[in-house]
């Protein structure tokens, strides 16, 4: 018998110093049209840039004339493109966005040639974020890459080492701040709690409520069972269609009753009255909805953390998930009240891993239960590390995250305020838990796979009181909707940071000072490695080497 067999792709080769190059978008056309103007600009910048130094560039896709945009926008784009892309070319993928990693993953999984992700040093548009989340991506994948990022590639230290890389093929960043864990003292008070508690998750479990999996390409951001199960996490997956299903179930009294409890609170709504544009106490009251019913369902299936997806799986239904978020997240926030009248919860924070990243999962747990047991405030959350400038002799960084940040990192609910979200990434709105955060000591973390297993760097900061006028231009430099952390990390300088770090979150909580920061961190070190993750401290903390 005969059959007709497949014909087998024909790439061709790679010319003769030339790099190839692809633009990784977001699902979402809105984003995608909105950000391709800036994305023009830093594909002219690193073409002037490669050029100089003798090399060609081909962008391995145009310009699609249906949306008007060059991003690879979907997992199938991505297949086809890289179908066509000789797979030993030298290849750059070029990011001034946020991207969706999986839309390239499969075929940079394949490719056989040196491989460069380039960012564009500017936080109007979150590429540096895409970045760190391709960079997390192709870690957990076992990928060999190295990374590059620059306002706008005429400076000496990016032009330095994209010269490297095209003669090397590599590029390898200063990693001096990062150190192994010491060997810890067990009598410590705090390493004897940190292994305690870490027996008690072993021995007791936890389980984690997973609001659909995999959130906007974040392949990092999923950790196999088989690995959460080892240190006595376990996974419970709820549909998004069910936290809807369940906010039809709240009446409209009990969410009056949450908006009036945060309006007694000193809490901020900036309201308007165009839908399609600006905030409206309909949206909110939706939110509100939800906040209810994602500690109704958390008390059903008895989690001790939660994490709503949100921005592909409910964005088209109903307002974004941020405000209920925040509030989850702080230990004073709205009593919830089951269908048979039980508060649920009463008096405790609910760990919320935005956007159902798992690194956050492992991480907030740990610290609610370390910071808890402490006596210390356990209200902790995620933040995306968006961009970054020197203030006053410190690189301040600017940690941002759509809403998530509980009220008291702000310095209560009469410091916060709620925004509408930004209709690009937003379209039925829906507001922020925003705010200042408030000048203190940080412990700040990112649980992370690497070589098949899980990590921890750890590391301390403080957040700085920066000017009023300081603040604002730093956040009307990025989304100034959202609540924003000027953080200084302590003894990690931005390219440091930048070229270590293996996600694009970042995990902060606060402690009343830094001696108490210091034991706090101490503690939370001994857990992690008493679970068996492999512990590195970065920077400058009482557990550096001398």
């Amino acid at each position: 018998m005969t059959y007709v067999l497949p014909t087998p792709i024909t790439r061709g080769a790679a010319r003769p110093n030339t790099v190839y190059t692809v633009a990784s978008g977001d699902l979402r056309l809105s984003a995608n049209s909105k950000c391709w103007p800036t994305q023009q600009r830093l594909e002219a910048d690193l073409t002037a840039a490669v050029n100089s130094f003798g090399w060609e560039v081909e962008r391995a896709h145009g310009i699609d004339p249906v949306t008007g945009h060059g991003f690879i926008d979907s997992q199938r784009k991505g297949i086809e493109v890289f179908s066509t892309l000789p797979k030993d070319a030298p290849l750059i993928v070029v990011e001034a966005v946020w991207q969706y990693s999986h839309h390239v993953l499969a075929g940079l999984r394949d490719h056989e040639g040196p491989i460069l992700l380039v960012a564009n040093w500017a936080g109007d548009y979150p590429g540096l974020v895409g970045l760190l989340n391709l960079a997390g991506s192709l870690t957990k994948a076992g990928i060999t890459y190295s990374t590059l990022w620059s306002k706008d590639f005429t400076d000496e230290w990016a032009r330095e080492r994209l010269d490297t890389w095209l003669r090397t093929e590599i590029i390898e960043h200063d990693a001096s701040h990062v150190h192994p864990l010491p060997e810890l003292d067990a009598s410590s008070p705090e390493v004897e709690l940190g292994v305690a508690l870490a027996h008690q998750l072993r021995d007791e479990k936890a389980i984690i409520g997973i609001f659909d999996e995999g959130c906007m390409g974040m392949y990092n951001a999923i950790i196999d069972d088989e690995m959460l199960n080892a240190l006595g996490i376990y996974k419970e997956r709820l549909s998004q269609s069910a936290l809807v299903a369940e906010m039809a179930t709240v009446t409209d009294d009990e969410a009056a009753a949450i908006k009036t409890w945060l309006d007694d609170a000193g809490f901020t709504f900036h309201f308007g009255t165009d839908e399609a544009t600006e905030l409206t106490e309909a949206q909110v009251l939706s939110q509100l909805r939800m906040y209810i019913a994602a500690v109704r369902i958390s008390d059903t299936y008895g989690v001790d953390a939660v994490g709503i997806q949100y921005q592909q799986g409910l964005k088209d239904t109903v307002p974004a998930s941020d405000l209920a978020e925040g509030l989850l997240n702080n230990v004073e926030r709205p009593p919830v009240f089951s269908k048979d009248g039980r508060e649920l919860f009463a008096g405790l924070a609910i760990p919320h891993f935005n956007e159902v990243d798992e690194g956050v999962a492992v991480d907030a747990l740990a610290t609610n239960r370390i910071w808890t047991a402490m006596g210390l405030d356990p209200a902790t959350t995620l933040h995306d590390i968006r961009w970054g400038e020197e203030y006053d002799g410190d690189f301040v960084w600017v940690f941002e995250i759509s809403g998530s940040v509980p009220a008291s990192h702000n310095g209560g609910y009469d410091k916060s305020y709620s925004m509408r979200q930004p209709p690009m990434f937003f379209p039925l709105g829906g507001g922020t838990l925003s705010g200042v955060s408030k000048p203190g000591e940080i412990v700040w973390s990112r649980v992370f796979i690497m070589d098949d297993h899980l990590h921890l760097d750890i590391g301390r900061g403080h957040v700085v009181d920066l000017p009023a006028a300081e603040t604002q231009r730093r956040l009307d430099a990025t989304d100034p909707q959202w609540p924003i952390m000027n953080a200084v990390l302590h003894g990690v300088d931005r390219d440091q940071l930048m070229g270590r770090h293996k996600a694009n979150h970042v995990q902060v909580v606060y402690a009343p000072d830094a001696e108490t920061a210091d034991r706090a961190m101490l503690a939370k070190a001994a857990f992690f490695a008493e679970l068996g993750l492999e512990v590195h401290v970065c920077g400058e903390t009482a557990l550096t080497p001398a």
